[in-house]
């Protein structure tokens, strides 16, 4: 089947997930720059989770910009990614209003890591149906996926030792994959 309506609804979703987690921001009760002051930690959260999602919608179109069809499996392993996705605005509201407390941020370690699983099998999942395709050529080991798996747990971990540490450690999975990533991009090209 054509992979058009799966890309649709997947960017749609996406554009959800960010509009969720946008309206969750509260305007702050003054005209100080104090009055920010307590809506930093929803600030810094909303930002990761952004950045987070925005790394996601950005993979997810490449990957699929180099299939020229999906089967029933990829639909399932493309909602897989989408539900735990979706539960980004929920702990990113939780870490943030709870000015990163030890559970809240260990729960969206949880989230992240569960996410890079999705993605992971949904990558499985098009190059098994691809077979020795462009896309599996591009992929090859995929460290950044396999590093991300690693990371998440050791961030969660962490997250009981200090909050913050389990923090810097998901902003450190974050900052490897905002270094663009061209294996796709630079193989579409060719």
């Amino acid at each position: 089947m054509g992979k058009g309506r799966l890309e649709a609804f997947s960017d749609g979703v996406i554009a959800i997930i960010i509009t969720i987690m946008v309206l969750e921001l509260k305007v702050p009760h003054g005209d100080s720059l104090g009055a920010l002051l307590p809506l930093v930690p929803v600030l810094l959260s909303y930002v990761l989770s952004f950045i987070y999602v925005g790394i996601y919608w950005n993979n997810h179109h490449h990957l699929l910009h180099a299939v020229s069809h999906v089967t029933g499996a990829v639909l399932w392993a493309n909602l897989h990614l989408l539900f735990w996705l979706s539960l980004i605005p929920f702990v990113t509201g939780w870490m943030g209003e709870n000015h990163f407390a030890t559970l809240p941020v260990a729960a969206y370690g949880v989230v992240l890591f569960m996410c890079a699983v999705a993605y992971a099998i949904l990558v499985r999942c098009l190059m098994r149906q691809q077979g020795e395709h462009m896309l599996a050529e591009a992929i090859g080991r995929d460290r950044k996926g396999l590093l991300s798996l690693l990371c998440y747990p050791i961030g969660v971990g962490a997250a009981f030792v200090h909050p913050w540490l389990g923090f810097a450690f998901y902003i450190c999975v974050a900052l490897v994959w905002l270094v663009l990533d061209r294996r796709i991009e630079g193989r579409l090209k060719s």
